[in-house]
């Protein structure tokens, strides 16, 4: 069935007022309030409303067609339209009907009610729910295609707008959709087929066809009220209910309170009129409790009457004595003293709460809700455990819902206990609990041996309730004793780098850590990035890193590092490591050495291994007598053959020497302590 907002016309139509505010209604009706807080899900209308077929003649829903449609602009409006019927046996559900040529709606409507047994009433409204025929713009100029499907019957959300096109037309909606409306009741002669709605039980019934909007625990109150979900089975949410006028959220689904705003405007309430009255304006699970308050009233008398309380099948008894003067200016001869509010226990948990008016001659079902009561112990979460600067940290939030007050908590550590207060801000606590304020949260760090701890957190209770165990876990707990690690000990040319990462459990600042190579100490502090270990160690950062060079000789060196402790504990070893270091010498090529007029030509490349950028200095020794060149022309042969040494590791020059035969030796000079590399030795002729 279709499923829409108001058309402007009908928004127009609804005065939303409280209590003491009156609309107008069909001639003949009592005026009652229409408000959204007066829609009950499990009570929408009684079945003696819902199945009383004679509530309109065909002449009274003839003039109220006449009224409510007004001038119409085609053809095809319900006050004028003629439709051929056809005739239809009695059945299970239906007595017989029998069709004719061009009958005026108002005569099929009569004649369905009375074969089916729904009041003509609940016909026109559904017209008007499902496809706005009855009021407004769209009445005064239906389309064919809305008489085609004029009750919704047979086009399900499901279908996107579809409809069956055996059940098209007006004649075919009204009966199929009255017929469909009794069949809801399983009547004698078929089966039991609709049950999951059945009057008594307790239901879900969603908000909207999007099952992400959620559901509303319904109570069903009787027959109709079924019927009505069986045939839209959606019930209005809060922005539904609160804008009666037009539209409430993306989760808002319509029918059943269209139904129900329609019915009561046009028609007067959708419940008997009897002698009692009344309306629970509130009903709110506390803490171990239900809290109820609202009015009742018999009409024959001025006297307050009782009202019996019912909260998961327990009942406590009420009088409604206190003053209400809004009762009083809708029931003046009642006079002001109706009121009622009581507070009864119970076990938390979802209960369904009944209130029933205890009139003179009758008791009355006044609303069934459901309540969900809360555990008044405390509740809180323990939010954080792990090592940190100092001990163990602890974190997390407690409060009593029966006190705004900040209450205590116990931490255990190993056993040993220590307690604290919660009332550290958490605006997010306040969030949730805005009865509670935001003074809630806890913070504290606790000393531990090493090893492995079991942290337990209580919210100790205040009143009602029982000491909450917020949580437990095990963490590894560091002690006091500095800990690190020595990653590598790297020799290189007359040099050794050390490098780790250091802590102290008692501080998140850098420590010092102290490098012995052969007994020789050197001071350096853990403070370089090591984003590893703030993985490792969150609440110490990641500045806890050391790297540094020392000069070694060539041979074996024994290097030890120590982490030095800070506050209380011992200095920690990292760890010990032989290493030997070896000197590394110049390499090169002496390309060239040959006489030349005046002297000896030379060419030829030197770098040094472990500085390939560095210029190396080149000593040409001709009988003896040496010569400085420096390396710094253009090989790049060399760069490709050492990539990082640039494109300038060549020498070239010519050395002066008298004519005749010279013994030429050629040697790259180490400047960083290691041995000098021989690149050649010949003898030449000069010329």
């Amino acid at each position: 069935m279709t499923r829409t907002p108001f058309s402007i016309a009908a928004v127009l139509a609804v005065v939303t007022t409280l209590l003491v505010g009156l609309v107008s209604f069909f001639p003949g009706t009592a005026a009652v309030a229409v408000s959204g807080a007066d829609f009950d899900a499990g009570n929408i209308i009684s079945d003696e409303v819902y199945y009383n077929a004679s509530a309109m003649t065909e002449t009274q829903i003839q003039t109220f067609l006449d009224t409510k449609v007004g001038t119409c602009s085609n053809a095809n409006c319900l006050n004028v339209v003629k439709i051929d019927t056809a005739s239809r046996a009695a059945d299970a559900v239906c007595r017989s009907y029998q069709g004719a040529a061009r009958e005026p709606v108002s005569r099929v409507i009569a004649k369905v009610s009375q074969a089916c047994g729904i009041n003509p009433q609940v016909l026109l409204v559904t017209l008007q729910k499902e496809q706005s025929l009855v009021e407004g713009t769209t009445a005064r100029a239906p389309s064919a295609a809305r008489l085609e499907r004029a009750m919704g019957y047979a086009c399900p959300d499901t279908a996107q707008g579809g409809c069956d096109p055996s059940f098209a037309g007006v004649y075919n909606q009204l009966y199929k959709s009255a017929w469909q409306f009794k069949r809801y009741s399983n009547p004698p002669g078929t089966s039991a087929y609709f049950t999951w709605f059945a009057p008594g039980k307790t239901v879900d019934v969603q908000y909207n066809p999007n099952v992400s909007c959620g559901t509303k625990r319904v109570t069903i109150a009787n027959q109709a009220t079924a019927a009505l979900y069986y045939y839209t089975p959606y019930t209005p949410n809060a922005a539904a209910l609160s804008a009666l006028n037009g539209v409430g959220d993306s989760c808002s689904a319509y029918g059943n309170r269209n139904f129900w705003v329609y019915f009561t405007t046009w028609f007067g309430s959708t419940k008997p009129v009897g002698q009692t009255v009344g309306n629970v304006d509130a009903a709110a699970g506390g803490f171990g409790s239900v809290t109820v308050s609202g009015w009742a009233l018999d009409k024959t008398t001025s006297a307050s009457i009782p009202v019996h309380v019912y909260v998961g099948g327990k009942g406590s008894a009420v009088t409604a004595s206190t003053s209400r003067p809004d009762v009083a200016r809708h029931y003046p001869a009642a006079g002001p003293l109706h009121g009622f509010s009581t507070t009864v226990s119970a076990a938390p948990g979802t209960h369904d709460v009944c209130v029933y008016a205890i009139g003179v001659a009758s008791t009355d079902l006044v609303s069934c809700t459901t309540v969900t009561v809360r555990d008044p112990s405390p509740v809180g979460s323990l939010d954080v455990v792990s090592v940190g600067p100092g001990g163990v940290q602890v974190a997390g939030w407690a409060l009593d819902p029966e006190t705004a007050d900040p209450i205590s908590v116990h931490v255990y550590v190993g056993g040993v206990g220590r307690a604290i207060r919660a009332d550290g801000m958490r605006p997010d606590i306040a969030r949730a609990y805005p009865d509670s304020g935001p003074a809630h949260g806890f913070t504290t760090t606790v000393a531990a041996s090493p090893g492995p701890q079991q942290v337990c957190a209580y919210a100790i209770n205040v009143r009602a309730g029982a000491t909450t165990v917020l949580g437990c876990r095990t963490v590894q707990a560091l002690g006091s004793d500095p800990l690190g690690s020595l990653d590598s000990v790297t020799p290189g040319s007359r040099s050794l780098t050390v490098s780790g990462w250091a802590l102290d459990p008692d501080s998140a600042g850098a420590v010092p850590v102290h490098v012995y190579v052969d007994g020789v100490g050197r001071a350096v502090t853990a403070d370089r990035g090591r984003s590893d270990i703030a993985r490792v160690f969150p609440a110490f950062g990641p500045d806890h890193g050391f790297s540094v060079r020392l000069d070694a000789t060539p041979g074996d060196h024994q290097v030890c590092v120590y982490a030095i402790n800070v506050g209380p504990g011992s200095t920690s070893t990292l760890g010990c490591r032989t290493v030997s270091v070896t000197a590394t010498s110049p390499v090169g090529s002496s390309d060239v050495v040959r006489g030349v007029v005046g002297g000896v030509q030379l060419s030829g490349w030197a770098l040094h291994p472990q500085a390939p950028t560095e210029i190396v200095p080149v000593h040409v020794y001709v009988d003896g007598v040496g010569t400085a060149l420096r390396t710094g022309r253009p090989r790049p042969d060399v760069a490709r053959a050492w990539p990082g040494a640039g494109n300038d590791q060549g020498y070239e020059a010519v050395v002066a020497a008298r004519p005749g035969a010279h013994d030429v030796c050629v040697y790259a000079i180490d400047t960083r302590g290691g041995v000098n590399t021989l690149l050649s030795c010949s003898t030449v002729v000069a010329r």
